[in-house]
């Protein structure tokens, strides 16, 4: 007799799954080897063979002894209490198993669907509004119109004509639910389904309303008003609750989501809370120093330029950047990046008077040219031609 594999092999998890990590496991294996689905030797094999190791993993007592002695806990027969009986299967789970197996190959529902035949919530609707970056910053009001469903208001929402009511439903008896069984080599499978004469609602409408045809309810053109808290970012989303589809079997209603869109801003540029921008200065104020002007989302605030900043200095103004959408007290920073501009064109003094900088800063001695040129001719100094790169 062939030893037998290690039941956590034949699964293919770790001794350390979980119940979940194993029913899986045994359920993708039943899904491909089946004999229902697979009616070749090899597969039945190893549907067999998963199915004992499956019944023994699946009972906490059963995995214990198993771990601690391994298939000498269960004698030569193998799994307790003997595989083709299934004895340790209770409580409806292999039911369950077989219910998702067979469910999802025939498009019906599972054996445990008679959860689903409560009240259930609506869909949730979805649409987008757009906004300045200065209202994404600092929070509006928005409004928006679309078209929603309300109640009728002539059946009231049950869809019946006004005078009848709607009826139990005959095929499910009011369930809801029909009961659908299933030859396997186990026996018979129970499959749930929802009711294809009512749709799972347990009731008939035979006189439909005229004003909605039996739906419950009509579109009507509403006004929603949007508030949009300071800090929001583009593609996020915000949930109005009740404004969605109807829920069924009494469920309450879906939810609206609202995607908020942001326009770009000519200046800012924003990375989570954080804003970035460039501003220019001039050569001489890079050189000199000076007091310039940032704009910043609260407006234009003064910034001391050092003397000697070179271009690409960045620059950080904390507190300056979006609120947080959690606490609007608290902002991210704002990033200015410094650039020097250089002058695209100068004129012959203006040229001269770079030059005689530049052979300053070089530690060479200007020449003073003969005295011919200095008659007549009043030369501009560098200290000039800063003033005039400055203003």
């Amino acid at each position: 007799m062939a030893e037998k594999r290690d039941y956590y092999e034949v699964l293919g998890v770790p001794k350390t799954a979980d119940d979940a990590a194993i029913k899986k496991a045994y359920r993708e294996i039943a899904k491909k080897c089946h004999p229902d689905i697979n009616p070749s030797a090899e597969a039945a094999e190893k549907f067999k063979e998963a199915s004992e190791a499956y019944e023994v993993l699946s009972d906490k007592e059963k995995r214990q002894r198993y771990d601690q002695f391994g298939h000498a806990a269960f004698g030569e027969g193998g799994g307790a209490g003997g595989f083709g009986g299934f004895g340790g299967f209770e409580g409806g789970d292999m039911g369950d198993i077989f219910g998702d197996i067979f469910g999802d190959l025939f498009g019906g529902g599972r054996s445990r669907g008679a959860r689903n035949n409560g009240p259930m919530k609506g869909a949730n609707l979805r649409a987008s509004i757009r906004i300045t970056f200065d209202e994404a910053v600092k929070g509006c009001e928005k409004e928006m119109e679309l078209n929603l469903k309300d109640p009728c208001p002539t059946c009231h929402g049950s869809g019946a004509k006004p005078g009848t009511s709607p009826t139990t439903c005959p095929k499910c008896q009011g369930k809801g639910q029909v009961v659908y069984t299933q030859q396997s080599m186990f026996g018979m499978v129970r499959n749930v389904q929802p009711c294809p004469d009512c749709q799972g609602t347990g009731k008939i409408i035979k006189e439909k309303c005229t004003d909605c045809r039996g739906a419950g309810y009509v579109m009507k053109k509403k006004k929603i008003q949007v508030s949009v808290p300071a800090g929001i970012d583009d593609g996020q989303s915000i949930r109005i609750r009740g404004k969605g589809e109807p829920g069924t079997n009494g469920g309450e209603w879906g939810d609206l989501l609202v995607e908020i869109m942001v326009s770009q801003h000519p200046v800012f540029k924003r990375q989570d809370y954080d804003v970035y921008s460039t501003v220019p200065i001039s050569f001489a104020d890079a050189a000199l120093g000076a007091t310039i002007r940032i704009q910043t989302v609260d407006g234009e605030i003064e910034y001391d330029v050092k003397p000697g900043t070179q271009t690409d200095t960045r620059v950080r103004l904390r507190g300056k950047g979006i609120p947080s959408l959690r606490n609007s007290n608290v902002r991210g920073d704002h990033y200015v990046t410094l650039v020097v501009q250089v002058p695209t064109s100068l004129n012959k003094e203006q040229r001269e008077a770079l030059r005689e900088f530049d052979d300053l800063m070089k530690g060479k001695k200007p020449d003073s040219g003969s005295g011919k040129e200095k008659e007549g001719k009043k030369k501009k100094g560098v200290k000039d031609f800063f003033k005039d790169l400055a203003d």
